[in-house]
């Protein structure tokens, strides 16, 4: 980061001192507003942050369109010019925020994808054996489809945060946000196994960190790994196309839904702040809500209709 900033360095402090965000949250934010800047400096030069207008903010966005950027990232970006101008408004760093006036239009919410049970169990069975690496990875995808984790609380989760006697986890969430999981006889049965012989074989005579799911080298799974992981996985299982851990936390909210789960519990589960997020899964649960509604509601009733 530009040392020199010292508005941005403000804005970096606040995040991660009074808001407490995730150092991965953090570099989000630095590098949307640096590649602002750097935008700005290249075009007619950056005169300062309290001296952006509200027609610079509408250039750079145009340059972003114009690059055919995801409308999802253009929308992150816009975001992180907010929450910075919104900061140094309220510091009285700045007198007027140049993005207040500007709207970039969402192109609308993308359902989440998610897997059906066949497609769950096909990639569950495919995994039957007792290679370390096909006992790791029954065990990682058991605890993603019945925990509903994100994939950097598994690739960050440590032993301590296993209570086996309860069949929880205690997750370290988004914000520091601490909330805790549960998961099913089958999940605990594939956990033990791994626990017990495979992830010892993989560790080898390397220090242990703690992390419960360890690459072929004994160290920590990351992100990408787990990303890695799973495309090969299903798609030697037969799923096709391109795949990602976090369908499986929508198969898990789908999942509680569609068994009858209420959206409190859901969010609660998932650790989303807001219930609107949790909201966005009810879609999928229309075949069930249809269902119901055909057996409860009097006028669906066949025999009655058979009286008339």
């Amino acid at each position: 980061m530009d040392n020199k900033d010292k508005k941005l360095q403000l804005f970096i402090s606040y995040l991660q001192n009074e808001r407490q965000y995730s150092s991965k949250t953090i570099t989000s934010y630095r590098t949307d507003l640096l590649k602002a800047k750097q935008f700005w400096q290249k075009n007619g030069g950056f005169p300062g942050w309290e001296k952006i207008e509200r027609r610079d903010i509408e250039i750079y966005l145009q340059y972003l369109a114009e690059q055919k950027l995801a409308r999802s990232s253009q929308l992150r970006k816009m975001s992180s010019l907010r929450s910075f101008y919104r900061f140094l408004t309220k510091r009285k760093i700045v007198k007027i925020d140049p993005t207040q006036a500007v709207i970039l239009r969402s192109a609308g919410h993308r359902l989440p994808q998610f897997f059906y049970e066949p497609e769950i169990k096909q990639v569950l069975d495919s995994l039957q054996g007792s290679d370390p690496l096909t006992q790791r990875n029954l065990a990682l995808f058991e605890l993603f489809y019945t925990t509903g984790m994100r994939v950097s609380e598994v690739s960050g989760l440590k032993l301590r945060q296993i209570e086996p006697s309860l069949n929880m986890i205690l997750v370290h969430g988004k914000g520091n946000k601490d909330r805790y999981v549960v998961f099913d006889k089958q999940t605990k049965k594939a956990l033990t196994n791994y626990l017990s012989a495979a992830r010892i074989k993989l560790l080898g005579n390397k220090i242990d960190s703690g992390n419960v799911f360890l690459n072929s080298r004994g160290k920590a799974l990351t992100d990408r790994g787990i990303e890695y992981i799973m495309q090969k996985v299903f798609n030697s299982a037969g799923i096709n196309g391109k795949v990602h851990p976090h369908e499986l936390r929508h198969t898990f909210a789908t999942a509680m839904l569609n068994n009858g789960a209420d959206l409190r519990t859901v969010q609660e589960l998932l650790g989303h702040s807001n219930l609107s997020t949790t909201q966005i899964y009810t879609h999928v649960t229309m075949t069930h809500l249809q269902s119901d509604y055909e057996k409860f509601f009097p006028r669906n009733d066949e025999k009655d209709e058979a009286k008339k």
